[in-house]
């Protein structure tokens, strides 16, 4: 799992945002973002692309956690309830993994353990590994 997460250090919209991957295994994957000020939108809740953009950092490290590049095919949200601070978690598990599609769900949660989204993706999974990027 060490591959996967040397692979995704390179992502630099979940470093922007301040994700980190807490727990990464095959199918499944626990991100975590403090939420910054650059995160709120205009009516002072977490900004929905915001939520968005940790649940889909979760599916991608969910989905390449195999070793081999999986790219996205379709991806859904379901918003819950309102986040307005604190540490928003993403956990993706992975449903079916076949040797081209595999599907996961993803659940977004704050602080307190409450569902904040739900996000639900498919993939297209190829026959690249995921390298380490190049120092």
């Amino acid at each position: 799992m060490e591959t996967v997460r040397e692979y995704f250090k390179n992502d630099k919209l979940a470093e922007h945002l301040g994700m980190e991957i807490a727990e990464v295994s095959p199918g499944h994957a626990v991100i975590r973002m403090p939420i910054q000020e650059c995160h709120m939108n205009s009516l002072r809740m977490v900004h929905g692309g915001a939520i968005f953009s940790i649940a889909d950092f979760a599916f991608a490290v969910a989905s390449n956690s195999h070793g081999t590049a999986a790219v996205a095919i379709n991806a859904n949200i379901l918003f819950m309830k309102a986040a307005r601070g604190g540490v928003l978690t993403a956990t993706a598990r992975e449903l079916s993994c076949n040797p081209k599609i595999a599907t996961y769900s993803i659940d977004v949660t704050d602080d307190s353990g409450t569902l904040i989204a739900v996000f639900q993706g498919m993939v297209y999974r190829k026959k690249d590994p995921i390298t380490t990027p190049a120092p």
